[in-house]
């Protein structure tokens, strides 16, 4: 086999980057003026593909969202705006072969396990949209964004997408880890874990997030390595009320761990929680989902080798407005062995495809994660999870809408679906709650043990 000889003018690039990667901890360089110059001309300013693909099937992105709809007053649940759209089509155990080459292997184990299961497939419409100054700060630190400490933090940005232009599968998973959702937001929302039967518990919780690392006019050296502090309170059943949960979510979490403390009710006493990550068991999850699967995946990558596997075009749950809507009682969408597919909407849309792999000498109880990634928003719209023997295991989705009074794209329910137990749990239930709220006003001062404590004995 014949080898082409380098030139200078490449080997000299190449030789400095891999400076950077021995010397720095910086795993890669930032991209150049010319590439970051791509933002907002052939690419979206969040780095997707702007044109349609080539049958029309994706249209070109032209902006999102970006006004509600009339009558939309902030405190509503978010009318649909794509109501009107027939389903094009359904997929189906008995025609799922025919549409495989655009399904994860998550979407194609649920149809075999389960004869009803299905995929009703809409137009594409690309809603995602942020705000002005989102993308700006993507642009202006696109080149000077990079990975630290074998990838397990960031540095050189804040606000934006850290890698719009990504080279890694790191740096697409870190967009997915501070994509914009807003300065702070509140959510009410309820989870179940159905049985085999059907039968489930509710538990209602209440929780806030401040988004260190997009606040307006901040630096870097502003975040003290916090890229978001979040609290949770679980309101019922009244067996588990009282318990409240404050993160600390760092930035570099193997060089500052993720700092964590809980107040118990019954002890009324705050301490620390240095569990909360990895694949210890979720909040009142009946173990069927781990700490690192809140928000489908969030914490310290440092356990997995990451891999492009590359852009593909393929059928994810997206605009899942008729899922989130406040006309539906929980018992409509919690159903035996799966939610109610019907309430579901999947469209055609480009995914990036990340796939993670254990690092010998680690552990965690799924052996490999692909992940799915949306090129438009950088949400992690599914996941399929590998046990220790390689069998797929569960299979995660984001039901995911543009929250179109705060420009943002993000879940408005999660489901984990355990192939093995034939059991699911569904996080974010928000029909039967308020609505999130986007207009919170919290500062850092309100997430120390200290105010936790306080706020435990009231």
């Amino acid at each position: 086999m014949q080898t082409k000889s380098l030139s200078r003018s490449t080997l000299l690039p190449l030789l400095t980057a891999l400076c950077l990667v021995s010397s720095s901890g910086i795993v890669r360089a930032s991209i150049s003026a010319s590439e970051a110059e791509r933002l907002g001309n052939d690419l979206t300013p969040l780095g997707a593909e702007k044109a349609g693909n080539a049958d029309g099937s994706i249209p070109a992105w032209t902006g999102g969202i970006t006004t509600p709809p009339a009558g939309y007053t902030v405190g509503m649940h978010h009318p649909d705006p794509f109501k009107a759209d027939p389903v094009l089509f359904t997929i189906t155990a008995a025609n799922a072969e025919k549409y495989a080459d655009k399904l994860t292997a998550g979407h194609l184990a649920l149809l075999k396990a389960y004869p009803d299961y299905s995929l009703p497939i809409y137009a594409t419409h690309r809603s995602v949209s942020n705000p002005q100054r989102i993308y700006d700060a993507t642009k202006k630190y696109a080149t000077t964004a990079a990975l630290t400490g074998d990838g397990n933090g960031i540095t050189g940005s804040v606000v934006g997408t850290p890698f719009p232009i990504p080279q890694s599968g790191l740096e697409i998973i870190w967009n997915h880890l501070t994509r914009y959702r807003g300065l702070a937001a509140a959510r009410h929302v309820s989870q179940a874990a159905p049985q085999r039967n059907g039968s489930y518990t509710i538990v209602d919780f209440e929780d806030e997030m401040l988004f260190n690392y997009m606040q307006e006019n901040t630096q870097e050296k502003d975040l003290d390595n916090v890229l978001l502090y979040y609290k949770q309170a679980v309101i019922a059943p009244a067996r588990l009320a009282g318990s409240i949960l404050v993160v600390h979510e760092t930035m570099d979490q193997v060089k500052e761990a993720r700092r964590a403390w809980v107040y118990n009710q019954g002890q009324r006493r705050v301490r620390r929680a240095p569990n909360v990550a990895y694949d210890n068991p979720g909040t009142a999850a009946d173990g069927m989902r781990t700490s690192d699967q809140f928000d489908i995946f969030n914490g310290a990558p440092d356990r997995y080798n990451w891999k492009i596997v590359g852009k593909k075009e393929m059928y994810v749950p997206y605009n899942s407005y008729k899922l989130h809507s406040d006309s539906l009682k929980n018992s409509d969408i919690l159903k035996p062995l799966h939610i109610n597919q019907d309430l579901t909407r999947y469209e055609l849309h480009r995914v990036w495809i990340v796939d993670a792999t254990l690092k010998p000498g680690t552990n965690h109880i799924y052996s490999r994660r692909t992940f799915y990634l949306d090129e438009d928003s950088w949400q992690i719209l599914a996941v399929d999870q590998y046990d220790g023997r390689g069998q797929l295991w569960r299979v995660s989705e984001a039901h995911c809408i543009n929250y179109y009074e705060a420009q943002l794209f993000w879940s408005t329910l999660e489901v984990h679906t355990d192939l093995i137990a034939g059991r699911y749990l569904a996080f974010g239930l928000d029909n039967e709650r308020p609505m999130y709220e986007f207009n919170l006003k919290r500062t850092p001062q309100d997430y120390t043990p200290a105010t936790l404590r306080q706020e435990g004995v009231r």
